[in-house]
């Protein structure tokens, strides 16, 4: 064999076995693997572990020894950073507004705010104190027993003040007690600075555990350990409950690889209480007796008893709201809907928050059809201001992907990703510009909630090549944050909207022959009052005729109540503005500066000022952010597509 028929290969280092050679850094890391220490490329996701306050107190305090705490008294705090940018300074004051609400004292009365050194703190001071603030801290802590404090202050102010000891910074911070609760509670609200200016950035370990440790710390010092006789009784008081309990926890810890478990223990209490909690469960069909003194755990109990227990509260909360109120409710059924199904109407009792972390917000409406419900609504700013009272129709959305979506991804298939008007128009040349521009409204919504397409300086759009998919997860986001549509159908007293010389809900309630859903029980009963009187008052004003089963609206009946009702608001504005008042006639152009927002029984208007005179137009979402801007449009019976003033960012057309 010649020289030249060999030829080398080169491959990887192998010992003398013909194994990969593992290096030494190789193998250090291998032994720090088994060690159980973690290696690799950390979480980019920002936590605040590595700078953040805190972070060496709260895992030692998260280390203690579980067994020595038994007897501790425990406490619960729940921790949230909110982002001041935006809408988030309008947030803090809506938050501050709501912990200061009326009947959350022992007595009954409004929140009072207090601080490290005073017992009335200025809400005012502190929210301009957080103006130019990046973030601020929100914490509700409740210890277990707080109920055995005459006044929680003292216990907050101590607790803060280890905490300033712990993060090494004097805090700025504001506190309300409420009492309106089964557990007393606080809200603390912190300002996102540090004692020098700068931002406070506290450690995740801190705000999971630290926390929590130190009120608990705090509480057990102030009431002492927890005794035999009170360890017990929790305990037997859990046996009955229909929530979540530490027995369920201890089952489930001692449940095998077919979740069957037993009772026995070598503690008689224990094996006592447990056996109980084990034929309450198979009570509630959670569990089954499969023999021999075992139980089977129904699949998903921790879930099922903690969705138990929350609704329990809600019907709590219900309960506690209409006493408070006094509607006499007896025997009404009380529903939570936490999955709108059916739409709903009826008068609010209250509107709060569900979530604070999340800032979700439920409504409590005393509904037409005899029930109380509860509803969860959503984000905060996903649905319109309600004042307690107001008639209101709540209806769960269904927001999907449109096909605005599928026609601009088109569109942009066919022009190098790129989306403007005339790029449309050419597309489909059936299609009108005022089509195309809703497909401009839609562009806009998306950019600004960060979904993908991007406007560039000539007006045109760069669309991603996986705009379908950004868009279908832009809607499964604004279904979480807005799962219903609330209608506010009247601020009015349902009595008063029996002799309005306006259209009002109760004509269409006439008109649609829905009255027969209306129950002659609690806030329905005061409607079947007034849509009697309502149609005695149409009779007597000649805009129907006959009674009950042959009552009938006059032609053009209601065209007439909305004309009497846009011309006397004209009127009593006119004399306000010093104006003349112009109706807005149907292909009518409209130029002028929205002013303000308007609510009328049939509905809100925007007043739109001219030099000389001005006119009322249906009201839509995107005139709020344009308030005080001149605006043209040209009135349809479909509504207006309005165009707004040149801004920096270029032309604005919704």
């Amino acid at each position: 064999m010649s020289d030249d028929d060999f030829t080398p290969r080169l491959g990887s280092q192998r010992g003398n076995d013909g194994k990969k050679v593992v290096k030494y850094g190789g193998r250090i890391r291998a032994a720090a693997r088994l060690a159980g220490t973690k290696t690799g490329v950390r979480s980019r996701r920002f936590d605040g572990s590595r700078i953040g306050r805190g972070a060496s107190m709260g895992r030692l305090l998260s280390s203690r020894d579980r067994l020595a705490g038994f007897r501790g008294r425990r406490a619960v705090v729940k921790a949230s950073l909110i982002r001041l940018a935006g809408k988030g300074g309008q947030a803090a004051r809506a938050h501050m507004r709501y912990i200061q609400r009326d009947g959350v004292t022992r007595e009954g009365l409004p929140g009072e705010l207090y601080g490290p050194e005073t017992d009335r703190a200025d809400g005012g001071d502190f929210l301009k104190r957080t103006a130019g603030d990046r973030h601020q801290f929100r914490f509700i802590v409740s210890a277990e027993d707080g109920a055995e404090y005459p006044d929680l202050k003292p216990y907050v102010r101590r607790l803060m003040t280890q905490v300033e000891q712990d993060l090494g910074t004097k805090l700025d911070w504001v506190a309300v007690d409420h009492f309106n609760t089964e557990r007393p509670h606080t809200h603390i609200v912190l300002r996102g600075v540090d004692d020098r200016g700068d931002n406070l950035v506290i450690a995740r370990e801190y705000i999971s555990h630290g926390l929590r440790e130190r009120a608990s710390e705090l509480v057990t010092l102030d009431l002492g350990p927890r005794t035999d006789r009170e360890i017990e009784a929790r305990l037997r008081h859990d046996v009955d409950q229909e929530r979540l309990t530490a027995i369920d926890r201890r089952l489930v810890r001692r449940m095998d690889v077919d979740r069957t478990v037993s009772p026995a223990d070598n503690d008689p209490f224990q094996q006592s209480v447990a056996a109980g909690r084990l034929r309450k469960l198979k009570a509630m069909g959670l569990a089954d007796d499969v023999g021999g003194g075992r139980y089977r755990l129904a699949e998903g109990l921790e879930e099922t008893l903690r969705r138990m227990g929350e609704r329990g509260d809600l019907i709590r909360l219900m309960q506690r709201e209409l006493t408070a109120r006094r509607l006499d409710r007896a025997g009404v059924e009380q529903v939570v809907s936490n999955d709108l199904r059916e739409p709903i109407v009826g008068r609010v009792i209250q509107r709060g928050f569900s979530d604070e972390h999340r800032d979700r917000h439920y409504l409590m409406v005393d509904g037409i059809d005899g029930r109380v419900h509860y509803v969860d609504i959503g984000r905060g700013d996903a649905t319109p201001s309600v004042p307690e009272g107001s008639t209101v129709r709540v209806a769960p959305s269904r927001i999907e992907a449109t096909q605005a979506d599928r026609t601009v991804d088109a569109v942009a298939r066919a022009n190098r990703g790129h989306y403007s008007i005339d790029l449309h128009l050419r597309h489909d040349p059936n299609a009108s510009e005022a089509f195309a521009t809703s497909h401009v409204r839609r562009l806009e919504a998306m950019r600004r909630a960060g979904a993908g397409p991007e406007r560039l300086a000539d007006g045109s759009w760069m669309i991603p090549a996986d705009h379908l998919a950004r868009a279908e997860a832009y809607a499964q986001r604004q279904q979480r944050d807005r799962p219903v549509m609330l209608s506010v159908l009247s601020q009015s007293p349902v009595a008063e909207l029996a002799g309005k010389d306006a259209p009002t809900w109760l004509d269409r309630e006439i008109a649609e022959g829905g009255h027969a859903a209306v129950r002659d029980v609690g806030y329905g009963r005061e409607v079947r009052t007034a849509l009697v009187a309502r149609r005695r008052w149409l009779i007597e004003q000649q805009l129907a005729d006959g009674e009950r089963s042959a009552f009938r609206y006059r032609d053009g009946a209601l065209d007439t109540l909305r004309r009497r009702e846009l011309q006397g608001v004209g009127d009593r504005l006119g004399e306000e503005l010093g104006k003349r008042f112009a109706q807005a006639r149907n292909g009518e152009r409209i130029e002028g500066r929205i002013t303000r927002r308007i609510d009328f029984e049939s509905g809100s208007f925007a007043v739109v000022e001219r030099s000389r005179d001005f006119t009322l137009v249906p009201w839509r979402d995107v005139l709020e952010r344009n308030i005080g801007k001149a605006a043209s449009g040209i009135v349809r019976t479909d509504g207006i597509s309005w165009q707004f003033e040149r801004g920096r960012g270029g032309p604005s057309v919704s």
